[in-house]
């Protein structure tokens, strides 16, 4: 059986999911400043990460959590918008592989780059709460 929490647990778990929720707003407010909507970004970000040959709509709906029928039609959206491109897989033409466009990956940089040094100032405070957790 786990441990009884104390109330300085209780502040220190509220602190953080505060500090997430405060992360989160800040990177959706500046995904929207960048003409994106927040899922947009996520999608464009998981795109951008994914392994090679891996960038495929169901990979999209794994990281964003989303049903496959969602991530199509986010994906189909990111299309329209000219900032991913539907290719099919060298080793399987059968499959669609996600290739971001030349705008969105200025877009992103941009956006990874204002997010890198938000997790920055952040980790000082985040990683102090995550030892407090820890001890």
């Amino acid at each position: 059986m786990a441990a009884e929490l104390s109330d300085a647990d209780y502040a220190t778990l509220a602190e953080f999911r505060f500090s997430l929720r405060q992360f989160l707003a800040f990177s959706e407010s500046r995904a929207t400043e960048c003409g994106l909507t927040p899922q947009q970004h996520q999608a464009l970000l998981a795109i951008r990460a994914a392994p090679a040959d891996g960038a495929t709509v169901g990979y999209v709906a794994d990281r964003l959590i989303l049903k496959p029928h969602s991530a199509t039609g986010l994906v189909d959206r990111l299309v329209v918008l000219n900032l991913v491109e539907r290719r099919a897989s060298a080793r399987d033409k059968r499959r669609a592989l996600l290739a971001l466009t030349q705008e969105a990956h200025a877009k992103l940089a941009r956006l990874s780059a204002v997010h890198r040094e938000e997790i920055l100032r952040l980790k000082p405070l985040l990683m102090g709460l995550l030892s407090t957790m820890m001890d």
